[in-house]
């Protein structure tokens, strides 16, 4: 039976890996589309989510099996609660790279506003930041983790600063960029939400590592 849960338990991890790759792909390909103002690679990304959120639900009905047959104890049951919530998180991540590439359509057919530069930089950080707090899951590695979490702060830096140009410098100096300024804004909130998830997955390692929850505690890292 032990044998049997080990098994299941890395089918499980196996589940968790490819959620995460489908999401960081999402994430690579909806900024791609941004960039390109690639309609047809924006609408990829939108169709390939079907598959990402039919995976959702496979790995949460896997983890509620698992917990109902086994009842299991100790780092077992945080492993499985842990990658319960890592799946919701990723999910919520692939949601939001949708949300980035319905922006496509909104920018496609537009005017540039201006040469992307700091969404690109937002983008790459909410990259690093989801490989990273995945990796830290893989490797049970906290400090890692520790790392996702200190980082999230350049990931507001960011959006703050890609907010304040597009206000400041477009929408308020000329009215008629308010179009292709606010797709942009939405963006930049997207992409820090996508870090935010990326935090949380990083807490969640530090709970299954340390059996230690640090949400809202970050004084006791």
């Amino acid at each position: 039976m032990e044998r049997y849960l080990d098994e299941e338990l890395s089918k499980l991890n196996t589940n968790l890996l490819k959620m995460a790759t489908l999401a960081e792909e999402a994430i690579h390909k909806s900024v791609d589309a941004l960039k390109k103002r690639d309609k047809g690679l924006a609408e990829k990304v939108i169709k390939d989510d079907q598959r990402i959120d039919e995976l959702e639900i496979e790995i949460e009905e896997e983890a509620i099996e698992l917990l109902a047959l086994f009842q299991p104890m100790a780092s077992d049951l945080r492993f499985i609660t842990t990658g319960m919530h890592i799946n919701a998180e990723l999910e919520r991540i692939a949601d939001l790279t949708v949300n980035i590439s319905q922006r496509v359509f909104d920018l496609a057919d537009q005017p540039i506003l201006k040469p992307l530069v700091d969404i690109p930089k937002l983008a790459n950080q909410a990259k690093l930041m989801v490989k990273d707090s995945i990796d830290s899951f893989v490797k049970h590695d906290q400090e890692l983790a520790k790392k996702v979490i200190f980082s999230d702060k350049e990931s507001n830096r960011l959006r703050t600063a890609i907010i304040k140009e597009l206000i400041d410098e477009h929408m308020m100096k000329d009215s008629t960029t308010v179009t292709r300024a606010v797709p942009l804004l939405l963006v930049a909130r997207d992409l820090e939400r996508i870090c935010d998830h990326a935090t949380a997955i990083a807490e969640d390692v530090i709970y299954m590592v340390q059996a230690k929850v640090i949400k809202h505690h970050r004084e006791l890292l």
